[in-house]
């Protein structure tokens, strides 16, 4: 009985401010590689067309406790744009803590695109949103209401604050460098990204405060196609190339670290990876995500995207916590344009880049 309350008390303790020199931490998704904008806003805008993305992440489901989160974003690519870059905008949710704690953030997102060589293109990003949490401090048990053997039997003798909901402004930035080599086979990014830049006070106690820890995150891509060209629409003949997507991510909240590191690979629209995830501070808990995917051409330049991921976990800590599942989907619209520049932004010899009335950087072909 005990344990039922032990994990929605720690995460109480950790998230509210209820405790000195606790810190909360984002939401870490396996699928990276499918949030890009939500680790980096330097991501927004950075292929032409829109791109919605949806994902739902439900951690540790054998847990009496909920932790569950949604994400969504949508970006568009405009080489007419001022700065030629993109605009987009992100929301998500998370309730740890069987419901006593919502977190709910939303932000609009920028970016602006700095041709460097023809095979070499930078973007920045900005993320400017709000960070919203609430909590519900009649459903929280304290150690009065316990008792030894019976559990949650005694009535609280603690006051609830009146302040149940916070809202503080959120700010990130971020930079992104894109790379392909003369024969298009090769390509990739890196980028570096700071968020929660103002550490926003987010505690729900006016006696007390509760900056919110920065987040820095360091990310590389790299996207191998074994033959020339790309698959398009449904083809399954055998010069379909084999995609094989290699990459990490690397993340610092709070004195916590963590590095994410694996490979997908694309073929006849289908996708498999697996990745090594851990952390590197303290208890050390590493997983496997494994991955599998499916992408749907209905046409040329429109395309459904289906992903599902496993964490399991192999850190015998949390071992029986059931592990987490992640669902993405992504619809891209690659000529869809509003202000008339979505058509691609520049030629790369031997790529996969179109020509366009951006007339400046290439455009890098995506393994997602």
């Amino acid at each position: 009985m005990k344990n039922r309350y032990l994990y929605p008390i720690l995460v109480i303790l950790s998230t509210s401010g209820i405790v000195p020199h606790a810190h909360s931490q984002d939401m870490n998704y396996s699928q990276y590689f499918s949030t890009p904008m939500y680790y980096n806003p330097a991501f927004t805008g950075i292929n032409t067309g829109v791109r919605a993305r949806f994902l739902y992440r439900n951690q540790w489901p054998s847990l009496p406790i909920s932790f569950k989160s949604y994400f969504f974003s949508a970006d568009l690519g405009d080489r007419s744009l001022p700065g030629a870059g993109g605009i987009g905008i992100m929301i998500n949710q998370d309730t740890p803590g069987v419901g006593l704690i919502n977190n709910f953030g939303a932000a609009l997102t920028i970016g602006v695109r700095i041709p460097i060589t023809s095979f070499m293109v930078s973007q920045i990003g900005i993320k400017a949103g709000i960070m919203q949490r609430r909590i519900n401090w009649d459903d929280l048990v304290y150690s009065n209401n316990l008792d030894p053997k019976y559990g949650n039997i005694y009535p609280s003798m603690v006051a609830s604050p009146d302040a149940n909901k916070r809202v503080v402004p959120d700010f990130g930035v971020g930079g992104v460098l894109q790379f392909i080599n003369p024969g298009g086979n090769v390509s990739g990014n890196i980028g570096l990204a700071v968020d929660h830049i103002f550490k926003p006070d987010v505690s729900f106690l006016s006696t007390g405060s509760s900056p919110y820890p920065r987040k820095w995150v360091g990310q590389f891509d790299v996207i191998i196609a074994t033959g020339p060209g790309g698959s398009s629409m449904m083809s399954r003949s055998s010069d379909d190339p084999l995609k094989v997507n290699i990459g990490g991510i690397y993340q610092n909240q709070g004195g916590l670290n963590s590095l994410q590191a694996g490979l997908n690979l694309l073929k006849y629209n289908i996708y498999v990876g697996g990745w090594f995830k851990s952390t590197m501070t303290g208890v050390v808990n590493s997983a496997i995500a494994l991955v599998a995917g499916y992408k749907y051409n209905f046409y040329e330049d429109m395309n459904l995207k289906f992903m599902y991921s496993y964490d399991l976990q192999i850190s015998g800590a949390l071992q029986g916590t059931g592990g987490a599942h992640e669902i993405s989907l992504i619809l891209e619209f690659d000529k869809l344009s509003i202000f008339g520049g979505g058509s691609g932004g520049g030629f790369v010899p031997g790529g996969s880049g179109r020509r366009g009335n951006g007339g400046g950087a290439m455009e890098c072909p995506t393994f997602y």
